[in-house]
């Protein structure tokens, strides 16, 4: 990879000096800025708004892969990126989207900043606004939109009048901001939810889907619920769909695990409610076949750790990092086990404000071992000894590494000639570090 800067991450780094002393969550500071670029999130394409604390990503994947192998141009805002920020902001175009590139990425940055004026901002915030006119300024039949966190408050709910929003399963995550039940976050991601305009819900704790059903209520939003209005199973090797429009056969989808399952049902569903992007069965069944949302249970086949595995051992990545994603990587890891046995090995890190207890407890007895480091060139993670800690307190053999280099040699030694199988994990920017070796 090159030594040398982009122009864009020079002032993506100017503008988070930008960021206010106090975070207080309004939309206060983005639409005064939206309104001085003339307020482009007035102006854009039919827009999927997504919340949810686990799937928003995989389900703007499917959307996306869905809609495109339908004929459809589509503009897709994600967060956070992996390696590179371009990845946030996928523009348009045929036969499919990519991520928007250097020279018009500093063009709208330059923008933003010169009309910004030095006023505090987040840095959410200001490069949602890039975001905004990027997809205002250029066509696409449809916007997939991610909330960036909570919902109610977060940069994305400008929009006023999404063709549909869709929140999936919630759980705890960001508790400084959100709240530190169950029930308090999900009115947070129920912010999203728009007076007429169709919801799909996602598998939900009772206590979520109380506080969701109430919102829709008192606004007027029409609920289609995971597991009661539409539901998804595999069965003999297909994904079987079922709604009150009838049964779809479908193949599985290329993303492993029962939360994909579930991540493509609400997808399938969001577009046959929403209906003004009609979809034959075969771009269904293309887009599940063809998705790609890197570090979600992804297995790597080629790079510099895997030049360093036995014949026949297994790494793995995925950036999970609460106790929903422990839980349904932990079962998908039982399944391989089930289908292929092989000792189960963790290198992991987190961020400081990660249950990093309530991630790991579901592998207790399922790892042989775990080794804990910290993310690379990030200050606000745990360190290897708190996280350890915290993974003994869970159940799990573990023991603290100073790299992912040292992690990786430390289990090769202990595996001899057994080959392993490795899951790297805990953390999206853990994961983007290791993507980024292996580009």
């Amino acid at each position: 990879m090159s030594g040398t800067r982009d122009h864009s991450d020079v002032i993506l780094e100017r503008l988070t000096k930008l960021h206010p002393k106090l975070i207080d969550l309004s939309l206060d500071r983005i639409l005064r800025l939206l309104d001085a670029l003339g307020n482009p999130h007035r102006a854009l394409p039919p827009t999927f708004h997504i919340a949810g604390t686990n799937g928003k990503g995989s389900v703007s994947a499917y959307l996306r892969a869905m809609l495109e192998a339908g004929g459809y141009s589509v503009h897709t805002y994600t967060s956070p990126h992996l390696v590179r920020f371009h990845e946030r902001i996928r523009l348009a175009g045929k036969p499919a989207s990519a991520d928007i590139d250097e020279a018009y990425l500093s063009e709208l940055l330059d923008e933003c900043e010169r009309i910004n004026a030095g006023a505090p901002i987040t840095f959410f915030e200001i490069t949602t606004c890039v975001a905004m006119l990027a997809f205002a300024r250029s066509h696409a039949d449809a916007l997939i939109l991610e909330v960036g966190m909570g919902g109610r408050f977060d940069t994305t709910n400008v929009i006023e009048k999404p063709v549909l929003t869709i929140i999936t399963p919630v759980d705890l995550d960001h508790q400084a901001f959100l709240g530190n039940t169950i029930a308090e976050i999900a009115g947070e991601k129920a912010g999203i939810l728009k007076p007429g305009v169709p919801a799909v819900i996602g598998l939900q704790k009772d206590e979520a889907r109380d506080v969701i059903e109430a919102r829709a209520r008192a606004i007027g939003a029409p609920l289609f619920i995971q597991g009661q209005d539409f539901s998804t199973h595999a069965e003999q090797g297909h994904l079987v769909y079922q709604d009150e429009y009838g049964l779809l056969d479908l193949p599985l989808p290329k993303l492993l695990g029962q939360h994909q399952i579930e991540n493509s049902g609400m997808a399938i569903c969001a577009l046959r409610q929403a209906g003004i992007l009609p979809l034959e069965t075969p771009a269904i069944e293309y887009g599940l076949t063809h998705v790609s949302w890197p570090a979600r249970m992804q297995r790597l086949t080629r790079g510099p750790l895997i030049d360093r595995l036995p014949p026949h051992a297994e790494l793995w990545l995925d950036g999970g990092h609460n106790p929903q994603a422990g839980r349904a990587i932990a079962l998908l890891m039982a399944d391989l086990a089930a289908a292929h046995p092989a000792p189960l090995y963790l290198i992991a890190a987190m961020k400081e404000t990660k249950d990093a207890g309530g991630f790991f407890a579901p592998f207790a007895g399922l790892a042989a071992h775990a080794e804990v480091i910290a993310i690379p060139d990030d200050p606000a993670c745990l360190s290897p000894d708190a996280l350890a800690a915290a993974a003994k307190s869970a159940g799990l053999n573990v023991t603290p590494a100073p790299s992912l280099d040292e992690a990786f040699k430390r289990i090769l030694a202990r595996t001899g000639q057994v080959s392993p199988r490795i899951l790297i994990c805990g953390s999206l920017y853990l994961a983007g570090h290791v993507l980024k070796s292996h580009a």
